[in-house]
């Protein structure tokens, strides 16, 4: 019984810092990201997806996101450097066509399975790429349901 103590806390904070991400510093991707949406974490994608989506800006989900390529180059850089591992799950579609999206890959449906659809047509959600409506911590990486809070 002492011995499985030990390992059910450690079970426990594991699965807490699976709602966690870190938020390395990027000033060129905070400001060039976050002027139209949450800037996030950089490991909610793998590598692939993250290359694919900073190769063509000029057409980023229905807009024109182009910016130079001094700095299309350094977010890239970071990303990359930064992008997700274990954590996110299968991230290429059923062509083997890396995700774009996050609301698209596994560990979002898993994550998200009990929500429903109607859910996300609120007006005060109006997205599942909305993450800050729900998770009152996503600016800060913070994910875990204990912060929860879907709005009406």
């Amino acid at each position: 019984m002492k011995k499985l103590l030990p390992a059910a806390l450690l079970l426990v904070a594991l699965t807490a810092q699976a709602d966690s991400y870190s938020l390395p510093k990027h000033a060129a991707f905070e400001e060039e990201c976050s002027s139209c949406h949450m800037a996030y974490p950089p490991q909610m994608l793998h590598a692939d997806s993250w290359r694919a989506m900073m190769g063509d800006l000029s057409h980023h989900f229905g807009s024109d996101a182009s910016i130079d390529d001094k700095r299309r180059v350094a977010i890239t850089n970071f990303l990359l450097a930064n992008a997700g591992g274990r954590k996110t799950g299968d991230t290429r579609d059923a062509q083997g066509k890396p995700l774009l999206r996050i609301t698209q890959t596994a560990r979002f449906d898993k994550k998200h399975r009990e929500v429903p659809a109607a859910t996300w047509q609120r007006a005060s959600i109006k997205s599942p790429a909305n993450c800050g409506a729900c998770h009152t911590r996503a600016a800060a990486g913070e994910y875990s349901e204990r912060w929860v809070q879907i709005p009406k």
